[in-house]
């Protein structure tokens, strides 16, 4: 029997009652202390969206297009070329003209990690290559939405060394690499302003290129939006970059930064009495109170748990909060700032409604990293990712570790703080990763820094409310 049909509109909801009749001739032995049940069956389909890339294309404000032959790039200053998707802000950057595949790069720097070793700058076989596809729990790749449904998964990555000056770079015809998750190369930076370094690419942040310089440098971009070097082992911001597959419709949005593109298969509208565990690194979730209430997800590092660290360092009244790491480099609940994290943070950031919502005992991973060794030594005994380092301790609330996900910088429209790691660089040293978005150290006791607290949220907090942008974050409770 058909009950309704109809079409429902994006943010509308229906109510539908199920009541089960009982025959009126059924004796009280048939029917007392008995369970019935029935079920409603909803069919249903979404009207397909619109075409990706003619979309972001034809759609265009605040910028245009420059076409190479092979792809159409998006040009300006700040375009309305935004678009919402796993979690993260990404920028549109180009369309292929005959696969009709959409080239994105995150708008923030997700992590901050090596290049590779010293004068070591091929991509292939390199530390970036192998953070950016990581498929496990601690990597890139293993964090995203349905990569085979969303990504091409075997897209070329030309890593062409190059030291030509920006605006004279030509389109690298070298041996590509083939992998899901990539870097831009300089070519394309430069296509996307025509060579000037005030076009949407310039987050006033420095990240790594896809390109190398000699056999020593590999190519950034600083936070002025100039193509600079840096030596392959050090650390520098990362901004991945994926192709959409062309079969991706957007569904929602105008390109905008508060109302980027949305995805179809991404854009869940109701996901009221949603375990938060089955959400994606990068989504905003409401949690604490005040002026420190937003936060987001890193990872499920533990099964059936959500971690999450606050989406800016700790303020006070508006301004950063900092301190001194502790009397040295090993973090612990009762040294300097592992005592205000699983005490004052708790009890004047946190708050008790929130409080019951930590998972009270999590591992922090404290293994050094120092030049020349890949990141995953700051969680593995080796970079194969095996064995999990012995150096750990235990504790409510914690720190970010070099090279997990989310300990990058974000939104440089506002004021940015240098804030502390988990991760020691030696015996004498800790990582920071500073305003910029780099990674330098400093002795525990030498400098005050801010702080980004990471905690592990409990396997049965649900979601009661929003959509894990920054407009709409996710509001939870304890089921």
């Amino acid at each position: 029997r058909i009950v309704d049909t109809g079409t429902i509109e994006a943010d509308q909801t229906i109510n539908y009652t199920l009541r089960i009749w009982i025959d009126y001739d059924a004796t009280t032995e048939e029917a007392s202390g008995k369970t019935f049940k029935g079920k409603l069956r909803i069919e249903a389909k979404q009207s397909a969206g619109d075409d990706l890339a003619t979309t972001i294309i034809e759609n265009l404000t605040g910028g245009s297009t420059y076409d190479n032959g092979t792809d159409t790039f998006i040009t300006g200053e700040d375009p309305n070329n935004y678009i919402w998707y796993s979690g993260k802000l990404w920028r549109a950057v180009s369309v292929n003209n005959e696969a009709k595949t959409t080239k994105l790069v995150t708008q923030w720097n997700i992590s901050a990690i090596s290049y590779n070793s010293s004068n070591q700058t091929n991509y292939a076989g390199s530390y970036m290559e192998s953070w950016l596809n990581d498929t496990s729990v601690d990597g890139f790749l293993g964090n995203l939405r349905d990569p085979d449904k969303f990504i091409v998964t075997d897209a070329e990555w030309n890593a062409t060394l190059d030291a030509t000056e920006l605006g004279s770079i030509e389109r690298p015809n070298g041996a590509p690499v083939n992998h899901a998750v990539g870097l831009l190369n300089v070519y394309e930076y430069q296509s996307s302003n025509n060579g000037d370094i005030n076009g949407y690419l310039n987050n006033g942040l420095c990240w790594w290129t896809l390109t190398s310089y000699n056999t020593s440098d590999i190519r950034i971009v600083d936070n002025n939006g100039n193509i600079s070097t840096a030596y392959s082992y050090r650390r520098r911001g990362v901004r991945p970059s994926i192709n959409l597959k062309s079969t991706v419709k957007i569904v929602d949005g105008n390109g905008t930064e508060t109302d980027p593109y949305r995805l179809e298969g991404d854009n869940d509208i109701d996901i009221s009495g949603t375990l938060l565990n089955t959400r994606y690194s990068g989504e905003y979730i409401r949690f604490g109170t005040g002026e420190n209430n937003l936060y987001r997800i890193v990872s499920h590092e533990t099964e059936g748990l959500t971690k999450i660290t606050s989406a800016e360092p700790l303020k006070d009244s508006g301004n950063f909060r900092t301190t001194f790491f502790g009397d040295n480099i090993n973090f612990s609940s009762t040294n300097t700032i592992g005592t205000f994290l699983n005490g004052e943070y708790l009890t004047n950031y946190v708050g008790a409604d929130f409080n019951n919502m930590i998972e009270d005992n999590t591992t922090w991973y404290l293994g050094t990293v120092g030049d020349n060794v890949s990141y995953k030594l700051a969680k593995y005994t080796d970079a194969n990712g095996m064995v999990v380092t012995s150096n750990v301790t235990q504790a409510k609330v914690g720190l970010l570790r070099i090279g997990e996900l989310m300990a990058g910088q974000f939104n440089r429209t506002g004021s940015v703080a240098t804030y502390w790691t988990l991760t020691p660089y030696n015996a004498s040293y800790l990582y920071e990763v500073d305003y910029l978005g780099n990674v330098g150290y400093h002795g525990p006791s030498n400098i005050r820094n801010g702080i980004r607290p990471s905690l592990n949220i409990k396997q049965n907090v649900i979601i009661t409310s929003g959509d894990g942008t920054l407009q709409n974050p996710f509001v939870i409770t304890l089921q």
